[in-house]
């Protein structure tokens, strides 16, 4: 099991580059090696060196990994997994027929979906509420339930909880907070010392930044938490691949520049769209009129590289419109340097049904944007021309 290494500062920057990466002992090497090796030589029967025995169990490179992540959300431990849903499946199996959940109702589709159908035919029962709500969540909370679980922002609508507030909630009746800070990233947001129990993350995304490596990880400072979730990351064996976790270690040590530049470029094109008479609703915490502004404002660094919005035209509208752009390419997942664009509805959040989407408001024709880190007014234009398109061919249809 991995601890948190010694950081050289208390600033996240230094912390990025360093934390968990000491130079290679035997030869100086400054980047962390990586271990391709599936098993260890032992001193003597079960005397393993340094604790490493088997790589799905332990793996040098993965502890790096483990200790940068834990010291940049001030945890004081961190697993990682082969994605983000090895993470929640693993959450998920310290759970137990008649256990109980308290999750968001906006929540990416595949949490949905592993919670729905998956652990639910287990006899693990859900229940999704307004996590923006204090009251929604406080009256949701059973005695049989574990954990309340919320994304902050939120996939695809990007409401944003008051996570200190929810853990007070949650702890005065004796429950774990699990928010999953994906979309924030520690350089934005850090939930464990907000209160939460447990952060989860898809590496995959922010972290990672290059859209080249899958990856999830749990955070925590719960030392019995630590050892039930190790077990299950062993004993189920959804862990990351040493070449995987470089990549990600290689991601975080230029997280901060990124996110600087993705929160940029995002706010900057959100208060562009709001002023479009194309679009009838941009959903941005960076904006005054996001519901949850202040909320966004007080505990986050700065308010992220994601944000939807509505054309007014409609679903067709949107569809020519995501299908129309150069610089953001259509495509799932978000997080990369490269900006992309999406349809939820019918791509990553397909999997919730619709009469449910709708109920919580995740309109078909919603288009989501991940940010990327171009030139802004590349991004401006590409966007320019692609209302024109879409502009042009609803004209047609009217015809």
């Amino acid at each position: 099991m991995s601890t948190s290494s010694n950081a050289p500062s208390d600033r996240f920057e230094t912390r990025a580059i360093h934390a968990g990466q000491e130079p290679d002992p035997n030869n100086g090497a400054i980047m962390t090696p990586v271990y391709f090796t599936s098993t260890y030589k032992q001193d003597a029967p079960a005397q393993p060196r340094q604790g490493y025995e088997y790589s799905r169990t332990s793996n040098p490179t993965r502890t790096a990994l483990q200790d940068n992540l834990a010291s940049l959300e001030g945890g004081a431990w961190g697993l990682c997994f082969s994605s983000g849903l090895a993470a929640t499946n693993a959450l998920l199996d310290r759970l137990v027929p008649g256990d109980h959940v308290v999750a968001g109702h906006d929540l990416y589709g595949g949490t949905y979906r592993i919670f729905k159908r998956v652990f639910e035919r287990y006899g693990i029962r859900f229940t999704f509420v307004d996590t923006t709500q204090l009251a929604a969540v406080e009256a949701a909370i059973e005695p049989s339930t574990r954990y309340v679980y919320l994304e902050t922002p939120s996939n695809p609508l990007l409401r944003v909880s008051d996570i200190s507030a929810v853990a007070r909630v949650a702890h005065a009746k004796g429950k774990l907070l699990v928010v999953d800070n994906t979309f924030a990233t520690p350089f934005l947001q850090r939930p464990l010392e907000l209160g939460a129990d447990l952060v989860l993350h898809s590496l995959t995304k922010y972290l990672g930044g290059h859209s080249d490596v899958v990856g999830g990880a749990l955070i925590g400072n719960d030392p019995k938490l630590q050892g039930e979730l190790a077990f299950f990351q062993n004993a189920v064996g959804g862990t990351p691949g040493p070449m995987d976790a470089f990549l990600v270690l290689r991601g975080t040590k230029t997280l901060h520049l990124r996110m600087e530049r993705h929160c940029e470029n995002a706010l900057a094109l959100a208060q562009w769209l709001a002023k479009r008479p194309e679009v009838s609703n941009v959903i941005y915490p960076g904006l005054s009129s996001h519901p949850q502004h202040a909320i966004a404002a007080r505990q986050m660094r700065a308010f992220g590289g994601m944000l939807s919005f509505e054309l007014a035209a409609g679903l067709e509208a949107a569809n020519t419109f995501a299908s129309s752009t150069r610089l953001f390419t259509l495509a799932e997942s978000l997080g990369g340097v490269e900006s992309l664009i999406e349809i939820p509805a019918s791509m990553t959040h397909a999997s919730i049904p619709a009469e449910s989407r709708r109920a919580q408001g995740l309109a078909d024709g919603l288009v989501r944007l991940s940010v990327g880190v171009e030139h802004v007014d590349d991004l401006r234009d590409d966007l320019l021309q692609a209302f024109a398109k879409a502009h042009a061919r609803s004209a047609r249809a009217v015809r």
